[in-house]
């Protein structure tokens, strides 16, 4: 428990979104409006990998919202890394 209260339950939803707002940092998207930080597109790439081998190994097992979570988090990741790379 952290000074604020309890600390948030993890689900698979919550996973999927941590590692999608890590890609976002990765290709120097601000989370918090401010300056654009460094840009690391192959670790970006690495994080929307582990998105999509995510989604082939849970393929079938995912709740309607899980599945969609999945799909459009790789779709917008994807459609960024692919405006970023040309930027580079």
């Amino acid at each position: 428990m952290s000074a604020s209260g309890p600390e948030p339950e993890i689900d698979f939803v919550t996973f999927v979104m941590s590692l999608a707002a890590s890609a976002l940092i990765q290709m120097g998207e601000s989370d918090d409006g401010g300056e654009p930080g460094p840009v690391d597109l192959p670790m970006a790439k690495q994080t929307i990998d582990i998105i999509g081998m995510l989604r082939e190994k849970t393929r079938g097992n995912l709740t309607a919202e899980e599945d969609r979570v999945v799909e459009t988090a790789l779709y917008d990741l994807r459609l960024k890394f692919l405006h970023a790379s040309k930027k580079s």
